[in-house]
């Protein structure tokens, strides 16, 4: 099974990895004068990061540009759904930063390295 962004197959699986963060909660801190102490006030389960570090490899540069391009429209604010090759599916994924190194040769086809960090909006 390959990994997608919205059920589009947009990454190569070799070399694919995908870390999932912590889960962070929330509180509320209050005091109230002459009281001793403060209140905490749970707010719950928030966000995660989860970052997918992989490589990036077409046959030309058109195409090597033509994917990087696809992949940098989901930088849109919108949720997203991954799913990963071993058919673990992670929900309501805002695509934060997505960064490329130099490309370079690798046999006959281009490559670069990639990464992309995502906040996972709820949990």
């Amino acid at each position: 099974m390959a990994v997608t962004l919205d059920g589009q197959y947009l990454f190569d699986d070799k070399e694919l990895k995908i870390e999932v963060g912590s889960i962070c909660r929330e509180s509320v801190e209050k005091s109230a004068s002459g009281l001793d102490g403060v209140l905490s006030i749970d707010l719950g389960r928030r966000s995660r990061k989860i970052i997918q570090k992989g490589i990036i490899r077409a046959k030309s540069q058109v195409q090597m540009k033509t994917k990087i391009s696809e992949i940098s429209g989901y930088m849109d604010g919108d949720s997203h759904k991954l799913i990963s090759s071993d058919g673990e599916g992670f929900e309501n994924l805002r695509m934060d930063i997505f960064k490329t190194t130099e490309k370079r040769t690798n046999g006959g086809s281009l490559c670069c390295d990639y990464e992309i960090i995502y906040t996972q909006l709820t949990v």
